[in-house]
Parts: structure tokens; C-alpha cells; sequence
């Protein structure tokens, strides 16, 4: 998957990245999360269920979810087997519930049941990631960050941007490869982009607005 830029310097890697970056901006000017969500720990728990599940299925459980469960200390008491029934769809739901009581239960006992706006604190509640938390971290606090999923580390590597197969490699090489400032719109603009265009099996690289700065050698052009 991964394009090799062992021949593009690392000035050059970096202009063309800022172009890619201009053109999602005319692309898909007002992007932010799918998730639908009123507050951090409504994105928070979005997002935990959002593994292996598309955000149209989450966003149809998380009403009843948000409804039962308002508050951190909601969670923290829950009955596992309560919130399985609310969440199957979801799939994964029995880990996906028990790491939303075990995120409750931290968040209580190490936050005043509040979300915290750092991702240092953030990675060490249960469940939490760095994609995770970043995605938090951004839409919910302003603090700029690039959340890899399987689109953005897709893209990452047709557009030559990184190498690496590793999220967090990869979220670093796009954090020394990008202006601070468009770290979270770059990763919700990638997600969008591998949506609808990019996307793993039948990539439409002829409707592609990257395609003039995408070195992906496996184009589909015909």
C-alpha cells in the first residue's frame, strides 16, 4: 500500500503535502466528525463504538445510549449486560460495553466524572487511544491533532506522505509533514476522501482532485 518517496526530499514531500492540503480544503470545505455528539464524553463514547462499525450505524444507536447514560458516572454504574443490549448493533459490543464502564469508572475516579483536554490523560483511561483521544482532542477542545483510521493511513500511504504501516508513525511523519493548524482538518478531510473517493478496492482516481499530486503507482486510469 505504502508508496516509496526515498527519491522525494523532504522539502519537496513537504510543499507538495501542503498543496494536497489546499486542495482538501476546496474539496471539502467545512468537514468535521460524522459522529453526532453534544459534549466530549458523548464524541468519546461515539467514537469507542465507531471501531469496526460505520458512523451512520453508531449515530442510530447513540440516542438511546446518550439518553440512558448522560453522565460519566452513568456508565460507571451501569449494568454490562444493559448497555450490550443498547449497543449490539455496533458490533464487538460486549468489549465495546465493558470499556464503556471501565471508561466510566475512570473518568469518575480520576477526572470528577469530566473529560480531560489533554492526550496525555486522555491515553490512560481505558479504551482510549491515540486516534481516539486526538479526535476528542480537536473537535471537542481545539487542540490540534491527526487521528489515523484505516482511511487516513490508506491515503497516507497512496499519496506518498508516509511509509509506514505503524498509526502512530504515521501520525507523527503527518505531524512533521503539516502546518500544526491543519492537523485535525486533515485527518477528517482523509477520512472523507477515502469515503468517497479513495476508498481501498475502487479507488476513482480519474474524479480524484489530489490525482495530479498522488504518486501512487497502482492509479486506476483506465
Amino acid at each position: 500500500m505504502a508508496t516509496t518517496t526515498r527519491r522525494e526530499s523532504d522539502e519537496a514531500r513537504k510543499k507538495r503535502g501542503g498543496r494536497i492540503v489546499r486542495k482538501l480544503h476546496k474539496l471539502y470545505p467545512d468537514v468535521s466528525t460524522a459522529l453526532q455528539h453534544r459534549s466530549p464524553l458523548e464524541l468519546l463514547v461515539a467514537t469507542i463504538l465507531s471501531a469496526q462499525c460505520t458512523d451512520e450505524r453508531v449515530n442510530r444507536v447513540t440516542p438511546a445510549l446518550f439518553a440512558r447514560y448522560p453522565a460519566a458516572a452513568d456508565y460507571a454504574s451501569a449494568d454490562q449486560q444493559d448497555v450490550e443490549e443498547i449497543i449490539r448493533p455496533t458490533g464487538f459490543f460486549r468489549n465495546k460495553a465493558r470499556s464503556l464502564v471501565a471508561l466510566g469508572k475512570g473518568l469518575v475516579e480520576k477526572h470528577g466524572g469530566e473529560v480531560p483536554g489533554r492526550l496525555e490523560d486522555l491515553v490512560q483511561l481505558p479504551g482510549i487511544g491515540r486516534k481516539t483521544a486526538n479526535v476528542v482532542l480537536g473537535a471537542c477542545f481545539g487542540v490540534p491533532g491527526i487521528a489515523v483510521d484505516t482511511h487516513v493511513k490508506r491515503l497516507s500511504g497512496r499519496l506518498g506522505l508516509s511509509a509506514k504501516t505503524d498509526p502512530v508513525k504515521i501520525e507523527f511523519d503527518l505531524m512533521g509533514l503539516l502546518p500544526k493548524k491543519e492537523w485535525t482538518f486533515t485527518s477528517h478531510a482523509l477520512i472523507w476522501h477515502g469515503r468517497r473517493v479513495c476508498s481501498a478496492r475502487s479507488p476513482r482516481c480519474r474524479e480524484c482532485g489530489l490525482l495530479s499530486d498522488c504518486p501512487w503507482p497502482d492509479k486506476r486510469l483506465d
